[in-house]
């Protein structure tokens, strides 16, 4: 039986892999609407196929294989391709970073300020109270460091409080509590650029298509209110509708969780002060521009990855007892995601192709969309990029979704002439991307979420697409238009 399910599976993913090909190879040669070049076509058969096996089967190995079909596209300098992908800066941003944050993980530091937020004066005023200061410390520390890691260290946590208060797996109180900690996480890599691929991303997507780039400080001053005013509204919704039982709280003392929390060391102090420094390069320069204009175009011209370079070269030198406070093999093997890292290269080389000149392909649109779009109001096209990156997040792949939906509303923001700030739509995007928080396929957590036995996947989808709307609807009406005002046109 066992032999007959992998043949299916194997067949399976030989014809995905043969319409992929074909998708590849044969739309240069199939004529194109007008006015579309053959290379046109040529990226856009690229597009479709690889994005059918990142659908379908994985985001790797597919995305090396996008590299390489653009390498045959006439009009693209392969080895300039690879200077802008692999060997750009977001990608090198991104694995300097994954480098500090593996260093941080391997900390107390996370749990130390889980329990800290969880037996707080304010976590302490009642039932409710906790339940908030806990979501609550998933939301900050989120705000710099990986939803997925984030995710699985406060596990444990979860189950120990469950465990103290005695809840079963149907409990309402150990459903809010898991569910609480998936939205917060997905929130909170929304909120910032700080460790989170998503809007890397798309700000990458923006400045490959624009020449121009989006600070950090533009970034988390609208995207920071639309998860604050999302965090409320879902906690709203738990007490609304969800309705816990909290009686079980009035015999329960939360400082045993304390028990096992070691004093804070020499080593776990230096990495932290080396984190905090490299979270300080990249958020300085918006607030020393008023006052030392100076000083702020110089860290921004050293650009985003320097900083996390000096943190991660900082830790692999700087030595406690004799053991350095990052070993080189363990980040490489335990704190990389590299398949994040390949299908973002793969992504920015897709992205410089379709907005490419000489392959006229944003042009085309341009030309073809923009009497369409002379009908419609822009922020009717705004609720509709926004929806549909809502939607597309939580049905499949974060990345995939960033990576199409950027594809389309980037040029057609562009076309628009000023009707659409295109800083802000990319921007939207990169956040829109992160809040995948509604079914298994979205994002590991929603899996691991499912599986720990204290939710389950049909009341993780019910909280998460109202989460989901509630978010487009914030989105639309105050974050978009708080964007535009930080970032302009």
């Amino acid at each position: 039986m066992s032999d007959k399910i992998s043949n299916s599976i194997f067949t399976r993913r030989n014809i995905l892999i043969f319409i992929s090909l074909f998708l590849i190879v044969s739309f240069r040669f199939i004529p194109g609407p007008a006015g579309l070049s053959q290379s046109a076509m040529q990226v856009l058969g690229t597009f479709l196929g690889v994005l059918l096996l990142w659908l379908t089967i994985s985001i790797d190995w597919p995305s090396l294989l996008c590299i390489l079909a653009l390498a045959f596209v006439p009009e693209i300098e392969f080895n300039k391709m690879l200077a802008g992908s692999i060997g750009g800066s977001t990608f090198s941003f991104l694995l300097f970073t994954f480098m500090c944050t593996y260093a941080i993980s391997q900390t107390s530091f996370v749990r130390r300020c889980a329990v800290g937020f969880i037996t707080s004066k304010f976590a302490k005023r009642g039932p409710w109270w906790f339940l908030i200061s806990y979501c609550a410390s998933v939301l900050i520390i989120g705000l710099v460091m990986s939803p997925t890691v984030l995710f699985v260290i406060y596990l444990p946590i979860l189950d120990e409080i469950c465990r103290v208060l005695k809840l079963e797996r149907e409990d309402k109180l150990a459903n809010a509590l898991v569910m609480g900690q998936t939205i917060a996480c997905a929130l909170s890599s929304g909120m910032t650029p700080i460790a989170h691929v998503f809007a890397i991303m798309a700000m990458g997507f923006y400045e490959v298509a624009t020449g121009k780039t989006i600070s950090y400080g533009a970034y988390m001053g609208f995207a920071i209110p639309v998860g604050l005013i999302c965090f409320l509204i879902m906690i709203l919704l738990f007490k609304l509708f969800l309705r816990p039982d909290m009686s079980k709280f009035s015999t329960i003392d939360m400082d045993s969780l304390k028990e096992d929390i070691k004093p804070m060391n020499r080593r776990e102090k230096i990495i932290l002060t080396i984190f905090f420094l490299v979270i300080a390069l990249w958020v300085m320069p918006s607030f020393l521009e008023p006052i030392a204009p100076t000083i702020a175009s110089y860290i921004n011209s050293l650009g985003t990855a320097f900083p996390p370079l000096l943190g991660a070269v900082a830790l692999l030198i700087i030595s406690v007892d004799g053991d350095p406070l990052l070993k080189f093999n363990d980040a490489m093997t335990k704190g990389v995601s590299w398949a994040s890292l390949i299908m973002t290269a793969s992504t920015l080389a897709l992205g410089s192709a379709m907005t490419n000149e000489a392959i006229g392909l944003t042009q085309w649109l341009t030309d073809n969309i923009s009497p369409v779009i002379e009908g419609l109001s822009p922020i009717v096209l705004v609720l509709i990029f926004t929806l549909w990156a809502a939607i597309q997040t939580n049905l499949s792949s974060n990345m995939v979704t960033i990576t199409v939906v950027c594809a389309v509303a980037i040029p057609i923001a562009i076309a628009s002439n000023g009707a659409i700030s295109t800083p802000a739509m990319a921007s939207i995007i990169g956040m829109m991307g992160a809040y995948a928080f509604a079914t298994p396929p979205a994002h590991p957590n929603v899996a691991l979420a499912s599986a720990s036995g204290w939710t389950t996947t049909g009341q993780m989808m019910k909280y998460g697409l109202a989460i989901m709307v509630v978010s487009v609807i914030v989105t639309v009406v105050l974050g978009y238009p708080l964007a535009t005002l930080l970032m302009g046109y």
